[in-house]
């Protein structure tokens, strides 16, 4: 296990749909304990694979006292709606009311390729959808209204983090993966 480079906005595998998980192998298990690592040292509430670089169906999250994974989410998604201050590891100290289902039923592989279905609300539901959209190259800025999109980019053009290297003339730093895209030539 070792904690992992989280990627910030501007980095292409944030919006680039990650792969389907086929192994179930020791790379997939050591996928998901440096993912939970990461997570937990950063802290988050969540940390998906395409976060440290890996684009896979890979995410993790730690909700009320409950760590949990999944690999290959599909959702279903209550019709009533909750907002609520949502945040991302991607975008450092950045934080909109973002509009989300109150429940969700994710289903999934836990990592020895066991089905597995979770079920949550609040929170639970939140970070569950949250993930997955990183999952389907979707960041939660684009959740948002027309008008805090709007705030929101201007505040992550004004940020320290993602200014460093745009001050230097260059693109956002774009790091590589210490995990192998297990043969899917990413």
């Amino acid at each position: 296990m070792s904690i992992q480079p989280i990627r910030y906005f501007g980095d292409p595998v944030l919006t680039t749909p990650a792969l389907a998980v086929v192994d179930f192998d020791k790379e997939i298990r050591t996928l998901v304990a440096d993912l939970t690592e990461t997570m937990l040292e950063a802290p988050g509430a969540g940390l998906s694979a395409p976060q440290i670089g890996v684009g896979l169906r890979v995410f993790v999250w730690d909700v009320d006292e409950a760590l949990g994974h999944l690999i290959n989410p599909t959702l279903d998604l209550s019709v009533e709606m909750q907002d609520g201050e949502e945040g991302c590891l991607s975008f450092p100290a950045l934080s909109y009311e973002t509009p989300r289902a109150f429940k969700a039923v994710a289903k999934g592989f836990n990592m020895y390729g066991e089905p597995i279905t979770v079920e949550g609300t609040e929170l639970l539901a939140r970070c569950l959808q949250h993930e997955t959209d990183h999952l389907d190259g979707i960041v939660f800025i684009d959740r948002l209204s027309k008008e805090d999109r709007k705030l929101a980019m201007k505040e992550i053009r004004e940020s320290e983090w993602f200014n460093s290297s745009l001050a230097l003339g260059a693109d956002p730093i774009v790091k590589l993966s210490p995990h192998s895209p297990f043969g899917k030539g990413i």
